[in-house]
C-alpha cells in the first residue's frame, strides 16, 4: 500500500464555461480511480462518505501554469488546489497531507527560479520521505 502520491500535471488557467480544469486524462483518472468502493464508500441513511484511503499520507502535486501566481491566488483563488484538497483527497484520505508547488510563469522561466523550484521540490520530497519512514 502506498502512503504517498505524487501528481504531476499542467494547469489550465483560461477561461472556459465550467471555468479552468485539471487536464482531461487526469480528470478521467479521479473519475476512474476516487471513486465508490475504491476510495471511499457511501454513508447509510445520506451522511458523509466513508474512507478508504487510510494509507495515503502524503499527496505532492507538481504543476506549471503560464500565468503569474497572482492571478492564481488572487483572481481565481486556487481552484484545483481546493478542489484537490477538499473535494477529492480530504473526503477518502481525510489524514493525508496535500502540498501544492506550482511553477508560475512556466514559459517564461530562467534557470534561477527553475533551480529554486526544483530545490523546494527536492525538500518537499525529502520531507516526505522522513514522514513516511
Amino acid at each position: 500500500m502506498a502512503g504517498c502520491l505524487k501528481y504531476m500535471c499542467p494547469f489550465w488557467v483560461f477561461p472556459t464555461r465550467c471555468g479552468s480544469g485539471f487536464p482531461a486524462v487526469l480528470k478521467g483518472w479521479f473519475d476512474r480511480v476516487w471513486a465508490p468502493d475504491l476510495a471511499y464508500d457511501h454513508s447509510p441513511g445520506f451522511g458523509p462518505m466513508i474512507p478508504r484511503l487510510t494509507g495515503l499520507r502524503e499527496v505532492l502535486v507538481l504543476t506549471t501554469m503560464g500565468a503569474p501566481a497572482w492571478v492564481d491566488w488572487l483572481a481565481m483563488r486556487r481552484p484545483l488546489r481546493r478542489v484537490l484538497r477538499w473535494g477529492i483527497v480530504r473526503p477518502c484520505a481525510p489524514q493525508a497531507r496535500v502540498a501544492w508547488r506550482a511553477l508560475s510563469r512556466a514559459e517564461a522561466v530562467d534557470a534561477a527560479r527553475l533551480a529554486r523550484f526544483e530545490a523546494r521540490v527536492s525538500r518537499d520530497l525529502q520531507a516526505i520521505a522522513r514522514r513516511l519512514a
